[in-house]
C-alpha cells in the first residue's frame, strides 16, 4: 500500500463522513414535522427574525 492508496482511502472517508452528516441533517429536519412552532431554529435563522414579528 502506497501513499496515492492511503489517499484515496482517506478521500473516500471524507466524502462518505460528508454524505452521512448531510442526509442525518435532512432526516432530523423532516422529523421535527409541521406541527412544529420552529422553536429549535435553522442554522440560517437567527434570534433578529422574532424582531420583525412585532
Amino acid at each position: 500500500m502506497n501513499q496515492s492508496d492511503l489517499w484515496f482511502l482517506v478521500m473516500i472517508l471524507i466524502g462518505l463522513s460528508t454524505l452521512t452528516i448531510i442526509i442525518w441533517q435532512f432526516v432530523r429536519s423532516r422529523r421535527r414535522g409541521p406541527g412544529d412552532d420552529n422553536r429549535g431554529g435553522n442554522w440560517w435563522e437567527g434570534p433578529w427574525d422574532d424582531d420583525r414579528k412585532g
